[in-house]
């Protein structure tokens, strides 16, 4: 039986990895196929809080200094899939395979009005009249995210990505994306990476995202870790 490296599971703004992954069955499964797994909480997420003075709001350094294998498949939703792709530009021989959910084109696309309107949210000094605000700003009220910290380490880092910059991506990538999701379309970004697969999520919008099974099923035997049902 080949071998294969540990997931890194990277989660999205202003949740956690257990909510993201853990409560949806994803830990269950792949401890079944067998694989070992990573699961990294962002700074202000979960329960590693780290104080301001250790942590200088690089997502992308903080999750590469946590990661203790040579090489790893890694899966990433919403801001999980952006740091996931970014490092792995930066660092492209620390992975197999990647799995990218919840981004599209606009990783393209620098939006600090809405980045600003999100961090508003998440720190409770904004409206949350619009449902993506009021979804961010519920998901802060939770006792274990630190909305303040995690909106001031975010402000002014919505950058876009280069598309030119992804041809020398050339490992396996797997782009999973929502019908209703607005971080779509993702054209650009399938276009741009060399060795890339679309999967569409009928009818699903960005937040349905992870709990949705055919996502965990095309995610899983991508990583050749699909259960055996």
């Amino acid at each position: 039986m080949p071998s294969f490296p540990p997931i890194l599971f990277l989660h999205g703004l202003a949740t956690t990895t257990k909510r993201t992954w853990g409560d949806n069955g994803w830990f269950d499964l792949v401890h079944e196929a067998g694989r070992e797994f990573l699961p990294i909480d962002f700074p202000g997420h979960g329960k590693e809080f780290v104080p301001p003075a250790e942590f200088n709001g690089n997502l992308v350094d903080y999750v590469n200094e946590r990661i203790p294998f040579p090489i790893v498949d890694g899966i990433g939703f919403s801001l999980g899939a952006r740091v996931l792709l970014e490092l792995a530009l930066e660092r492209p021989g620390k992975f197999r395979k990647l799995v990218l959910a919840g981004v599209g084109d606009s990783l393209f696309q620098s939006d600090l009005d809405r980045g600003k309107k999100i961090s508003d949210a998440i720190s409770g000094d904004g409206e949350v009249e619009d449902p993506e605000s009021r979804y961010f700003s519920q998901l802060a009220d939770y006792p274990d995210i630190d909305g303040d910290y995690i909106a001031k380490y975010l402000h002014g880092k919505n950058s876009s990505i280069d598309p030119a910059s992804l041809l020398s991506l050339s490992i396996p990538v797997l782009v999973v994306l929502g019908e209703n999701d607005f971080a779509g379309p993702a054209t650009k970004l399938i276009n741009a990476l060399p060795d890339a697969k679309l999967v569409t999520l009928k009818g699903v919008d960005h937040f349905a995202t992870p709990k949705d099974f055919h996502f965990l099923e095309s995610a899983l035997d991508f990583l050749d870790s699909a259960p055996s049902w």
